[in-house]
């Protein structure tokens, strides 16, 4: 059988070829589709079809649920394909309004929060709630949740107050042993310097170093670094200072562990004329203020006259005309003679500054960060940006220091925070001592003295490694078992830990 289009394709004719003539002729009426409509329209849909196979390929590897209908599969690919996206950017932007909305909102106190994720889900499935319920639930855990990482931050360094202004079973048991053995020992109570060496604690052209502490370890380990770090040790005057209480342990540790050649004095408050209740009134109010023993929980630490010490140095060594200070939890780690060398242009106080340095948290402190300048009398004084300096090594020049009102200052400022109930600063004795030493402060450079081992525990060990002195200020001392356990070895390694007093009091163990 052959088929014979027309050449105008308006009809067809068929033919038989088994021997018969069977003609059968179909006309096309011309409504029907040319061949050139239909060419093209196969044309566009062989082009059309393969992007409609990736695009639900596409849909299909991206949907989360599974379509297993047409319905489904349609209504999914009917925006696609009409080009218009899908609702999520409508649907985060009405909860955003809803949380907007929830922010400025109470949460009432009959809502019921749920404890945990799971729990939230749980009800949620249960309940059926509505985007502004669930937006009102998440704001309650979030807000209670806040509430209880105050109050454990608070908890945390109330233990840390607890715990670094306390004294430790070991350090408690070493000045007790110290202690008794002053009674039993004539060697533990021998004179310190021997009489031999005394000329030297008023030698101008030798090192001295004062040290003021109550922490027998402490010191032993200040004295012990300095003197081994040091080029010239024999040049080298150490004056501890300590209470009347700890005197008798002081003096035996000494004793008993010479520091030659270096010469070492040691002395308790009790046993300087100068400082009687007339030459510091101040600092009886300050002991008996009900406030001040609220704010430290009754710690001695903050309260005592060996804490504000070197505002009288200059009284308490008449002799001497220029020291280096140093506190307790510093560690010399090179030779600080130098110190002495510097020249602070008639400065009294060689010292760091802290408001600008690597570590952008330790070296950033002004004045706004120790006092409250919503108070007139500070407003009205002081620089909020004025840049603070460091206690704890320090180069005071006490010719240049006697010519001033840096006491009589330190007194006024200390009587009126007082008066005012502790409302112009709360914290220990450098923001008094900020006021005073106004004007009277000469920076050092800043290797010489690093801050915050005791309370930055990413401290860079690489800087630590190189500074002259390291200070743990902050609650984290390293004879502490709070101190931070990579940066407690550059201190204990002048522990000395094959004394007998130390093995026996298991100190760090």
């Amino acid at each position: 059988m052959q088929l014979h289009f027309s050449p105008s394709m308006r009809s067809v004719t068929i033919s038989s070829t088994n021997g018969f003539v069977d003609l059968m002729k179909i006309k096309v009426t011309a409504c029907h589709i040319s061949y050139r409509t239909l060419f093209h329209t196969i044309l566009i849909l062989a082009f059309l079809l393969p992007f409609l196979f990736i695009l639900t390929a596409v849909v299909t590897l991206e949907g989360v649920n599974k379509c297993s209908s047409l319905d489904c599969l349609g209504r999914r690919l009917g925006p696609k394909l009409l080009g218009r996206g899908d609702d999520s950017g409508r649907l985060v932007k009405d909860f955003y309004n809803i949380l907007n909305q929830v922010n400025t909102e109470q949460v009432q106190v009959d809502v019921n929060i749920p404890d945990n994720f799971t729990q939230l889900v749980s009800e949620m499935k249960s309940n059926a709630y509505s985007a502004k319920d669930f937006a009102i639930i998440l704001k309650g855990m979030m807000e209670r949740s806040e509430r209880e990482i105050r109050e454990s931050k608070l908890q945390e360094l109330t233990n840390k107050h607890f715990a670094a202004s306390s004294v430790s079973k070991g350090i408690h048991c070493l000045s007790l042993r110290l202690t008794d053995e002053y009674s039993s020992n004539a060697h533990a109570r021998r004179q310190l310097p021997s009489p031999e060496l005394l000329p030297l604690l008023s030698d101008n052209s030798i090192y001295h170093f004062i040290l003021s502490t109550d922490n027998i370890l402490a010191a032993s380990v200040v004295v012990t670094s300095a003197i081994q770090s040091s080029l010239a040790p024999e040049k080298i005057v150490f004056h501890v200072i300590t209470d009347k209480k700890t005197y008798a342990g002081m003096h035996s540790w000494f004793a008993l562990n010479p520091i030659s050649p270096a010469v070492i004095e040691v002395k308790g408050v009790h046993q300087f004329d100068w400082l009687t209740r007339d030459n510091v009134p101040v600092l009886q109010a300050v002991e008996n203020h009900n406030g001040i023993r609220n704010y430290y929980h009754g710690s001695p630490k903050y309260i005592s006259l060996l804490n504000h010490l070197r505002i009288y140095l200059p009284e308490l060594f008449p002799n001497l005309d220029k020291v280096v200070f140093l506190d307790d939890d510093v560690v010399i780690q090179r030779d600080l003679s130098p110190l002495f060398e510097i020249d602070l242009n008639g400065k009294v106080n060689g010292a760091v500054e802290t408001c600008k340095g690597e570590d952008s948290w330790v070296m950033s402190k002004r004045f706004r960060n120790y006092f409250n300048f919503s108070h007139p009398r500070v407003s009205e004084s002081l620089d909020p940006n004025e840049c603070a300096w460091a206690y704890g090594m320090n180069v005071f020049d006490f010719h240049a220091w006697r010519k001033t009102n840096i006491r009589e200052t330190y007194h006024a400022w200390l009587k009126e925070n007082l008066r005012s109930n502790l409302t112009l600063w709360k914290l220990g004795t450098l923001p008094p001592a900020l006021i005073a030493f106004r004007g009277h402060v000469q920076p050092i450079e800043p290797s010489w003295h690093m801050l915050g081992l005791g309370y930055q525990k990413n401290t860079n060990i690489e800087n630590v490694k190189k500074a002259a002195v390291i200070h743990y200020n902050g609650q984290s001392k390293p004879w502490l078992q709070l101190g931070y356990e990579h940066l407690r070895p550059f201190w204990s390694k002048y522990v000395n830990y094959s004394n007998e007093f130390v093995k026996n009091c298991h100190i760090l163990e």
